[in-house]
């Protein structure tokens, strides 16, 4: 387990009159964490200091088939009682947020379960929110750092995205790493696309920028992230193909769920965003691109993250990621995302239009150059 909670308030000297003026306080809670083949053991001594008695899952339909059973086992002979059992949805919508909200199973609980991977997790998040209900992650698959992020991504009823929401961290995340191990293999290789971008992407945004320690610690963390997929990424894959929960799978798990999410919640303030950039501005943009097939958030953050590099004419960076994509197959055309150079110019202005452009700006024509180049390297790089 681990815990890192951050508070402190600002305040001038002593005014003329003897008395001190509080300017500011701002807490950032940190998600604990379990993990190992036996994480949900812990559940019951976990949940003991918050006083929970009720509890309702919510998750995705593969994700409680998996989870579910080894959940509910480990609170047997405990004081906590499952309310209910709820599927999320498909995407994390508002509409599937309200639906949850409103009902009464989810209501009586005194905590959230989630359970599954991005979506479910993001929608779990925003559901224990607006109930203001304790919620604990548990991620069963790690294709994204949803689990102990305090952000969410919503979108809209068509899949395309809407916005970020920004509902309060999970207070502990159970990583069981066989539940993990065992969860189709292409979410894992997802995971590590959509990790990809957080080193670069933290570290590029933040660049210039006068940090407070809230945000270098952010920045800090956010550049411990790219080795430990290039180290274990590959070997990852290859246990979780076979179902075995191996140091590769933990140090893969723990470095897209813990360290990717630390980053995140630290980067991610009211008085600043380092979160995340380019990559993910590509990302958001293209979900409203209607196309042919189906792409996984990391599979396509991933590619937005050779076009950062091609933005900022990081060749040698550049070919590190390109290479490393190949090599585990994510993507490194537009082509694999059922993209061409047609859609270069609908890209550029749907990310004019997000968040990452919205908090740093950053230069369109360059940005459509940026695109076109790294999907004309990647051509190449397959012709070889």
């Amino acid at each position: 387990m681990n815990l890192l909670a951050i508070s402190g308030s600002a305040f001038d000297s002593k005014t003329a009159f003897g008395k001190w003026r509080n300017l500011e306080m701002t807490t950032n809670y940190m998600s604990n964490y379990t993990y190992g083949t036996n994480a949900y053991d812990e559940i019951p001594e976990v949940a003991k200091p918050y006083g929970i008695k009720k509890v309702v899952f919510i998750g995705g339909k593969r994700a409680l088939a998996a989870a579910e059973p080894k959940a509910r086992k480990a609170l047997e002979g405990s004081e906590i009682e499952v309310t209910g059992s709820f599927v999320y949805g498909v995407d994390s919508t508002q509409t599937n947020i309200d639906r949850l909200v409103a009902t009464p199973e989810v209501k009586e609980a005194d905590a959230v379960f989630g359970f599954g991977g991005g979506k479910a997790l993001d929608t779990a998040k925003m559901v224990a929110d607006e109930l203001d209900k304790v919620i604990f992650s548990f991620p069963t698959i790690c294709s994204n750092c949803a689990a102990g992020t305090a952000i969410a991504v919503i979108y809209h009823d068509d899949g395309s995205f809407d916005r970020y929401g920004f509902p309060k961290a999970a207070k502990h995340l159970f990583i069981d790493t066989d539940v993990i191990a065992k969860a189709p293999v292409e979410y894992f290789w997802a995971g590590i696309g959509d990790a990809l971008s957080k080193q670069p992407e933290v570290t590029h945004v933040s660049e210039g920028e006068d940090l407070t320690n809230t945000g270098a610690l952010g920045v800090a963390i956010a550049k411990t992230v790219s080795e430990p997929l290039f180290k274990y990424g590959e070997q990852g894959m290859d246990d979780v193909k076979n179902d075995t929960p191996s140091k590769a799978v933990e140090e893969i798990a723990l470095d897209i769920l813990v360290s990717t999410g630390y980053a995140s919640n630290l980067t991610n303030q009211k008085d600043f965003y380092y979160n995340s950039w380019h990559a993910h501005a590509f990302y958001n943009s293209t979900t409203a691109i209607k196309r042919e097939g189906t792409y996984l958030h990391g599979q396509i953050v991933s590619f937005g993250v050779l076009v950062l590099f091609a933005y900022f004419h990081e060749e040698e960076e550049f070919k590190k990621y390109q290479e490393f994509n190949k090599r585990i197959g994510l993507p490194v055309t537009l082509g694999e995302l059922g993209l061409s150079q047609d859609d270069v110019e609908e890209i550029t202005k749907g990310a004019m239009e997000t968040n990452e452009y919205r908090n740093r700006p950053f230069d369109p024509e360059k940005f459509s150059e940026a695109i076109r180049r790294a999907d004309e390297l990647g051509k190449q790089l397959l012709e070889k």
